[in-house]
């Protein structure tokens, strides 16, 4: 099977071609990135790879990014998605095409609200779930005009290499600079009490790999491991596995500027369990021991 995959380069989009590849397909876009603003790029990408499936992943995925670039947002994770739906219905009509939403465009709910299932009322709260959402619904009306289109909503998902903006990679990096002496035994966080679903990077590539077959039905469907974590948990179970200076005493400072509302953002992925048999599969300590050994690879390589 051809794959035509935008954002092939990104965090995700690597993993995702080399899982391609290694199941005997034929990944598309890794040697060359698509500005999927400029349509007729994206058309000529499609016409070219003559796709039996796409999976859109290229998009601005930092939500503070896009409060300061809420245009650009727009118009990478809107019309990007536009375009190539709309090169997709003109070049390969029969290619199931994989748009890749979020979790957040349910946005957030208070802490003892029910994990979101995928009816839930959209609720966007920054200009990167806002577009997303338009997306997401324009993916639908693409699929009511006979495009198969599958929609993927996935929440927090993390790994080596994960970028340092992101919390839980931001706080591996920093334990990796203090371990190797750079940095003072001090740690800068937001909101410890704001409550998340992680997953591991690789069990999304695997949901994603599923959702391509075309045996499951059309439509959309959270990625989620429906497990709460509040972040203070995820920085306690990094710190479990960070190797400290002997005595030092970790000061943990909030800064304003980190700081993000105590809410709930959790998925329910019971409808991707029953279409596909998805499960997460890699065990979240796995996932951060990885993720704090990319810090430290990273850390002794500047």
């Amino acid at each position: 099977m051809r794959v035509l995959v935008t954002g092939a380069r990104g965090f995700v989009g690597g993993r995702l071609v080399r899982r391609l590849a290694e199941a005997g397909h034929e990944p598309r876009g890794a040697g060359r990135e698509v500005d999927v603003t400029d349509a007729r790029a994206v058309e000529r990408a499609v016409a070219e790879a003559a796709p039996d499936a796409v999976v859109h992943l290229a998009a601005v995925s930092f939500v503070p990014a896009s409060l300061g670039a809420p245009v650009t947002t727009f118009r990478v994770n809107f019309l990007g998605t536009r375009h190539v739906l709309e090169a997709v219905r003109r070049h390969a009509r029969g290619a199931r095409v994989l748009v890749v939403s979020t979790g957040h465009v349910y946005g957030t709910a208070p802490a003892d609200a029910p994990a979101f299932g995928e009816d839930a009322p959209l609720r966007p709260e920054s200009p990167y779930a806002r577009a997303k959402a338009a997306a997401d619904l324009l993916a639908r009306a693409f699929a009511e005009r006979g495009v198969d289109v599958v929609r993927a909503r996935p929440f927090n998902h993390t790994g080596r290499g994960r970028g340092a903006q992101f919390v839980e990679a931001s706080f591996a990096l920093q334990l990796a600079r203090i371990e190797r002496g750079l940095a003072p035994p001090r740690i800068a966080v937001g909101n410890l009490d704001a409550v998340r679903d992680f997953l591991d990077v690789e069990d999304v590539v695997d949901a994603y790999l599923r959702l391509l077959d075309e045996r499951v039905p059309p439509g959309v469907y959270n990625v989620a491991s429906g497990r709460a974590r509040t972040v203070r948990e995820v920085l306690d179970a990094l710190l479990a596995l960070a190797s400290l200076p002997a005595g030092a005493a970790l000061a943990v400072d909030v800064e304003p500027a980190r700081w993000r509302p105590t809410d709930r953002a959790v998925g329910d992925a019971t409808r991707l369990r029953e279409a596909t048999g998805w499960r997460p599969a890699v065990p979240f300590e796995e996932t951060l021991r990885a993720l704090l050994e990319g810090a430290r690879a990273a850390v002794c390589a500047a």
